[in-house]
């Protein structure tokens, strides 16, 4: 399973860069307004020094939801640099951009995935990745792993090329479980990717380790 890190946050993603772990980046308009980002230039601008940062694909959001403009927006956007992945989100008009910039050989990250008909339709017009949101559905009392899992198999019945890319992930054991769903991506804050180094036994048996030694080497 592929590691992407969801931020805009250029000191995050240096972190999990300098883990040796990371595939790519995931963004979105939330998250480079959290960083204060503003302006298609400074939109611009920062997706290029991501794309510095990281070597594998960067999702980077479409703002329009109508097809010319999500195509005018693709277009410019995957011309940053090869590494970008456009992301359109599941609507109507976003399955037609999705299939017209896949016709381009322009990769796409079809996002705001809540069920499996949005993820069928999204690679059937040839996106690259899918984005199911977990933790979204959690909040609304909803399985969203349970999502992931259906996709997956359909994905896998049907020997489908699109990657399943599980978004919204809130916790380390969200990560722990697409793992075990067979998720081709989990796109995760830094701390949850960090999480997975946390057991109590590993931090008490290296208290140990270096007590012993320095007994003998005071």
């Amino acid at each position: 399973m592929k590691f992407f890190i969801d931020t805009a946050n250029l000191d995050q993603i240096k972190e999990a860069n300098d883990l040796g772990i990371l595939d790519g980046v995931t963004t979105n308009p939330s998250l480079m307004a959290k960083e204060g980002i503003s302006g298609e230039a400074n939109f611009l601008n920062h997706y290029k020094t991501i794309c510095e940062i990281v070597d594998g694909d960067v999702s980077a959001e479409v703002i329009a939801t109508d097809f010319d403009g999500m195509i005018a927006e693709g277009e410019k956007l995957a011309a940053l640099h090869p590494n970008i992945v456009v992301k359109i989100p599941a609507i109507k008009e976003g399955i037609k951009a999705i299939k017209y910039l896949s016709s381009k050989g322009i990769k796409t990250n079809c996002t705001l995935i809540f069920n499996v008909g949005q993820a069928l339709l999204a690679a059937k017009a040839g996106a690259t990745y899918v984005s199911p949101f977990i933790g979204r559905l959690d909040d609304i009392s909803s399985d969203g792993l349970q999502l992931i899992e259906d996709i997956v198999n359909m994905f896998n019945y049907y020997d489908i090329a699109t990657q399943v890319l599980a978004a919204s992930i809130r916790h380390t054991m969200h990560i722990v479980e697409c793992l075990k769903i067979g998720a081709d991506v989990a796109t995760c804050p830094l701390n949850a990717i960090l999480g997975l180094l946390n057991h109590p036994l590993t931090d008490k048996g290296l208290e140990k380790f270096l007590a012993d030694y320095h007994k003998l080497n005071p």
